[in-house]
């Protein structure tokens, strides 16, 4: 069978054919043989029989006339007849009256073969041994009178060769058609077998993902060349790969209505007469419809594919470049996906995130959380809109976080899709905002007090001058006013200061010299600082640029800037320390930066970010107002510059070293000034350095 298996269809085809040929002759051949012989035998039997009886007859009238001699031709005559070997006549005794034996009568044959008076005939099978013969005797009756017996002899070999020759003949016919149909049967399985090997070339061909292959017939007549038909926009028109009734709503008047996908429809159709083949051909015209079928589906899989692969790269970069933390989860509350963010803040890979839980991924007390609220509203199918805090090592985070069920197609809850959204930064802009709201309301309200104050305040300075010139000098008098004198212009001092920081004085600016600015605040301080131990190291733009702005007022800010390094130097250490006064002129940007910086004790860094709040101060009681550097903001702000405040100074800011004098994390102070006052906004400080700063709004 394995053999067999592995023959060509062909092969099958012919072994097939020609076993049905030889099992027919081999079954047909013995019983057409048998039935011949038999008939060829019965027929030799009939015509010695009718050959016998009529001999007897005619033989009545030569016995009755003893005429020998005419008796003796009529046997002559018989043993003319091809396969009669011998005739004899006999008396009713028994004597032979005539035969046709040359070389003697044999006398053994006389009692051979017998035949009763009442029958007509009786044939006995005799053998010679060389030969077999069949001996018919038939009595000669006259009246019932029996005169004698005719007995004639045929050849039962001559017929058996007469069969032989017969049945030798059908084999041969028998082998001859069996050729001519393996000839045929060959020819005929070659045609076939080529027409399925072609089409499984073209079926190979799909697999391999070919599917331009044509195995229907290619100088076919279509549809339109048969009906002559103009119908330019029926679909059959011009389709060369396609047979009319496979396209469905052709437009021709002679079609059905129904689509023209079956034959049966189209069986009357002098198109389908002109065009339709045998089965072979229908099923390589099918073959072909169905390769351009899939081949259609197949690029529509890809467009559809492609396009569904576009939508998913598109969606997947909306989620990564989203700084929201976007979750997705089934209704077992297990993450079925989440966008880039989510799992930078898990700490995972977005591969490892599928499947997991919130208690794999956070926190006991945050998952639990998370849990509870996705149970909610699963259960309960409303949306979540809410602002929760989260306490990290870093501190306080804020998120607004937004839950809402997801739905199938049935209407039924499959999931849950959350996202988190960190409003820390609106939160710190929220808290300045109200901050500024009351610094604005505060500088309202310290304006108005100044301004009610300022006038009293002059009266009493005036009159108490006015009294100094009226008492005697060195009195005891004269001494109290010029107390109430000092007192007043102290009150006086932050008047002033407490107008500036409501910038409700006028400043009065012009072109100045930033650099002589600096220096002339530096020559202020410079003798007092020197008595603390602190030595102003001055590395200045020798470029001496030029800006406008209050030069007063300016100079306030420096001195401010100094006296704060001074404080945080002298509190604590005894030993003084340095302060370095930098500039920088930057023309491409159109700036000009002052840096501060002390080797002082620094300034904590929640301490920074208040630092310019109007009276924050860090200072004990009694030593300052805090209003030096909120009012030092104001006037920068007001000359359109920035002001920052970084501790501890940075290394690479190359602070001056010296050996004798105790360093400690120091704070610098960066004030950036335009230098024509335009519109345009400042440049951001350097990162680094704007990720330690404290800056007020």
């Amino acid at each position: 069978m394995r053999v067999f298996s592995r023959m060509k269809f062909r092969t099958k085809l012919i072994l097939g054919m020609s076993s049905v040929l030889i099992v027919m002759a081999s079954l047909l051949l013995p019983l057409v043989g048998t039935m011949t012989s038999n008939t060829l035998v019965e027929e030799s039997k009939k015509r010695g029989s009718a050959l016998t009886e009529s001999l007897a007859s005619r033989a009545v009238d030569p016995v009755l006339a003893r005429d020998f001699l005419r008796l003796k031709n009529m046997v002559d005559e018989q043993i003319a007849v091809g396969d009669v070997i011998y005739v004899f006549v006999q008396d009713k005794h028994g004597h032979v009256l005539a035969h046709t034996f040359h070389k003697g009568f044999p006398v053994d044959l006389i009692k051979a073969n017998t035949v009763q008076d009442d029958a007509k005939l009786h044939i006995q099978l005799l053998g010679d041994g060389l030969e077999r013969i069949y001996d018919f005797a038939s009595p000669i009756m006259v009246v019932g009178d029996r005169l004698g017996t005719v007995r004639v002899g045929l050849s039962k070999t001559r017929i058996d060769a007469s069969v032989n020759r017969q049945l030798t003949t059908m084999a041969g016919l028998f082998a001859g058609a069996l050729l001519l149909s393996t000839v045929l049967g060959t020819f005929f399985a070659r045609r076939v077998t080529q027409r399925l090997s072609h089409l499984r070339e073209h079926a190979e061909a799909m697999l391999m993902g070919n599917l331009d292959t044509h195995s229907g017939p290619r100088d076919v007549v279509h549809c339109w060349e048969v009906q002559n038909c103009g119908i330019t926009t029926c679909p059959a028109f011009g389709e060369r790969r396609r047979r009319c009734w496979y396209i469905a709503g052709t437009m021709c008047p002679e079609c059905p209505d129904e689509a023209g996908d079956s034959h049966d429809s189209c069986r009357e159709c002098v198109v389908y007469q002109k065009g339709a083949g045998d089965e072979l051909q229908d099923l390589a015209e099918t073959f072909d419809v169905m390769a351009l079928t899939l081949k259609t589906h197949i690029e529509e899989l890809r467009s559809a594919e492609q396009t569904l692969r576009d939508q998913q790269r598109l969606m997947r970069t909306i989620l990564d470049v989203t700084p929201d933390r976007v979750s997705l989860v089934d209704t077992r509350v297990r993450y079925q996906g989440a966008n880039l963010s989510f799992a930078d803040y898990v700490g995972k890979e977005l591969s490892d995130i599928e499947g997991k839980t919130d208690f794999d991924l956070f926190e006991e007390q945050e998952a639990e959380e998370r849990h509870m609220a996705a149970r909610d509203i699963l259960q309960s199918g409303e949306r979540l809109d809410t602002q929760v805090v989260v306490r990290t090592d870093e501190g306080e985070r804020w998120f607004h976080v937004v839950c809402i069920p997801v739905y199938d197609d049935n209407g039924a809850i499959s999931g849950l899709l959350r996202t988190d959204r960190d409003i820390t930064d609106i939160k710190g802009y929220e808290k300045q905002l109200l901050q500024a709201q009351k610094m604005e309301s505060l500088g309202l309200m310290a304006g108005g007090v100044a301004h009610e104050i300022n006038t009293p305040l002059g009266i009493i300075l005036g009159y108490a001058q006015l009294l100094q010139e009226d008492v005697e000098q060195g009195s005891q008098i004269h001494q109290d006013l010029a107390i109430i004198e000092k007192q007043t212009k102290v009150c006086k001092k932050i008047v002033a200061d407490l107008l500036g920081f409501s910038r409700q004085s006028h400043s009065t600016k012009r072109e100045m010299c930033f650099n002589n600015s600096v220096m002339e605040a530096v020559s202020l301080v410079r003798h007092t600082f020197s008595m603390d131990h602190v030595e102003i190291i001055l590395q200045l733009d020798d470029r001496f640029p030029i800006i406008y702005g209050d030069p007063e007022k300016l100079k306030q800010v420096w001195i401010n800037l100094l006296n704060n390094a001074r404080d945080a130097m002298v509190g604590n250490n005894s030993h003084g320390g340095v302060v370095t006064v930098r500039t920088l002129l930057d023309t491409p940007s159109g700036v000009v930066t002052l840096w501060v910086a002390d080797s002082g004790e620094g300034i904590e860094q929640d301490q920074l970010k208040n630092i310019f709040d109007p009276f924050y101060s860090t200072k004990p009681v009694g030593v300052g107002t805090g209003l030096g550097l909120s009012v030092s903001f104001g006037i920068i702000e007001d000359h359109d510059g920035h002001i920052y405040a970084t501790s501890p100074v940075p290394a690479d800011f190359n602070f001056p070293q010296s050996e004798d004098i105790e360093y400690g994390p120091g704070t610098i102070f960066e004030v950036v000034v335009p230098l024509d006052h335009s519109e345009d906004e400042l440049p951001a400080p350097a990162e680094d350095i704007k990720a330690d700063s404290a800056d007020i709004p």
